[in-house]
Parts: structure tokens; sequence; C-alpha cells
């Protein structure tokens, strides 16, 4: 696996061309892109981003933020052209042990409820589903959905909500 880095500021419009572009596969339910390079540099004011390069060019990024004593990761998004080589699960491992670090005793995501694959997807990797939440689209919704809410205990007394 490429390793992975702390993206920088300076990373902010290459770290929205590859969200957009991985987050393309949600064209059938939202319009326009995911992100910009501002919302990006939001994001970086409150957590960070790790990012994997391969060739000098952004393959797979997510966002992870420490809340206290649990952590929470989104955005995460592989270059189209890397998908099936694992970067999505490294990434995922990544932010993990980041958490495990700095001592959260649990890991919280959100998935959108349209992307059926997704909640499947974690519950595989430990998480289970804990809640549910609006989706903020501001009018880009095409079709009514919802954050599907998922946590994953990282210590073996932590709860997953």
């Amino acid at each position: 696996m490429t390793p992975l880095r702390t993206a920088t500021a300076a990373d902010a419009g290459a770290l929205a061309a590859l969200i957009n572009a991985a987050f393309k596969v949600e064209r059938f339910f939202i319009e326009g892109d995911r992100t910009n390079e501002d919302e990006v540099r939001a994001y970086m004011k409150k957590g960070t981003f790790l990012l994997a390069d391969q060739d000098g060019a952004p393959v797979g990024c997510v966002y992870v933020e420490e809340r206290g004593d649990r952590g929470y990761f989104g955005l995460l998004a592989v270059d189209p052209a890397q998908h099936g080589q694992g970067r999505g699960r490294s990434l995922i491992q990544a932010a993990e042990e980041r958490f495990r670090r700095a001592g959260c005793r649990a890991v919280d995501i959100q998935v959108v409820d349209l992307r059926i694959e997704l909640a499947p997807f974690y519950r595989r990797l430990g998480y289970v589903e804990t809640g549910t939440a609006p989706f903020p689209a501001e009018g880009r919704a095409t079709r009514p959905c919802h954050f599907i809410r998922m946590s994953k205990p990282l210590t073996p007394e932590a709860s997953p909500d």
C-alpha cells in the first residue's frame, strides 16, 4: 500500500477533485459536485485528511476528526482507476489506528441510505447501525435520502453508540 501522509492546505484543490471523482457514483441522487476547495479547507480547520499519493498525484483520502473519546471519519475517496486494490480498506484501517493512538474508544461514520452497498460493507468491517441523521444536500438531492449512522468500538469495553 502507498504510504499515507497528512494533507496540507496546498492539497485542497487536488483533494476536492479526487473526492468529486470518487463520488460521481452518487450522481443518481445528487446534482453537481460533492465538494469544492473551500469546503475541503473548512474540514481542515476541524480535522485532517489522510492522503495516499502515487506518482505525485492523490489516489485516496479519508477525512479524520477526533471528537473527545470518539473518532469520526468521512469523505473516504479512492480514485476510480484504483478501485479493487484495497486502498479503501487501508485508508479505513489507517483512520481507525489513528483514533486508537489518540485514545478514542470508538469510531463513527455516516453513509447515505441510497448507497445500498455501503452499510453491508461497513458491517463486514465491524460497524453497527446506531441511528439516522438528515442528509444536508442544500437542495441538491434529487431523491429523498438520509444518513445511516454506524459505529465501531475500538476498545473491548466500548459500546458502539
